[in-house]
C-alpha cells in the first residue's frame, strides 16, 4: 500500500492495533452469539464479519471504548434481524448439488437440541432469549441492545420461552433440571 492512502481506513490507520486486539479477544464470542441467533455457522460467520466491518468503520467515532461489547452485540443483533428481512433470502434457488457439510457441531446432545429448538423461534424472540439467557443481560440491557421497551423484552421473552417449551416438548423439564444442577441457577 502506498503511504498516500487515507489515514481513516485500511492499513496504517491509527486504531488498527487497538481494533485488532479487540477483534482477537471478542470475535469468537460475537460469532457464538450470531450462531445462537441464526443456527448456522456459515451465516454466523457472515453476520460476524459484517458486524466487525461496521464496528471498524465506526471505531474512530466511538468515544467510550469501555462499552464496545454492548455496541458490538447490538451490531450483531441488528445485522441478524436485517438479514431476516431481506427478500433475497426467500428467493434462494434449489440445486442438485449437495450443500456444504455443516460447520462445527460442538456441544452435548442437550445443547444441540436447544439450538435446534431455537432455530424455529421468531428472530426477535430468539434475539431476546439469546441476550437474556446466553449473554446473561438484564431486561433493561436487552431492551437497550434491541432498541425497544422493557415491556417488549418481557413479552417477547415470554412468547419465545413458550415456543421453546413447546418445541422441546418432554425434553424441556429435564433440560431445566440439568441446567439448575450445572450452574446453580
Amino acid at each position: 500500500m502506498s503511504s498516500s492512502r487515507s489515514s481513516k481506513t485500511g492499513t496504517g490507520s491509527p486504531w488498527d492495533g487497538e481494533f485488532a486486539r479487540y477483534f482477537d479477544e471478542r470475535a469468537h464470542n460475537l460469532r457464538a452469539t450470531a450462531y445462537l441467533l441464526c443456527g448456522d455457522w456459515h451465516q454466523a460467520e457472515d453476520i460476524t464479519q459484517a458486524a466487525l466491518l461496521k464496528l471498524y468503520l465506526a471505531w474512530p467515532r466511538l468515544s467510550r471504548h469501555d462499552a464496545l461489547d454492548g455496541y458490538a452485540r447490538k451490531i450483531v443483533l441488528r445485522t441478524f434481524l436485517s438479514e431476516h428481512r431481506r427478500v433475497w433470502r426467500k428467493r434462494e434457488k434449489l440445486t442438485d448439488a449437495l450443500p456444504d457439510v455443516p460447520g462445527e457441531t460442538h456441544g452435548t446432545e442437550q445443547e444441540m437440541l436447544v439450538r435446534h429448538a431455537l432455530s424455529g423461534i421468531a428472530p426477535k424472540q430468539r434475539a431476546v432469549l439469546v441476550l437474556r439467557y446466553f449473554e446473561d443481560l438484564s431486561v433493561e440491557e436487552t431492551a437497550a441492545a434491541l432498541g425497544c421497551s422493557t415491556g417488549n423484552v418481557k413479552s417477547q421473552g415470554a412468547r419465545g420461552l413458550a415456543t421453546l417449551r413447546k418445541r422441546l416438548g418432554p425434553h424441556f423439564s429435564e433440560l431445566a433440571l440439568s441446567g439448575a444442577h450445572d450452574d446453580g441457577r
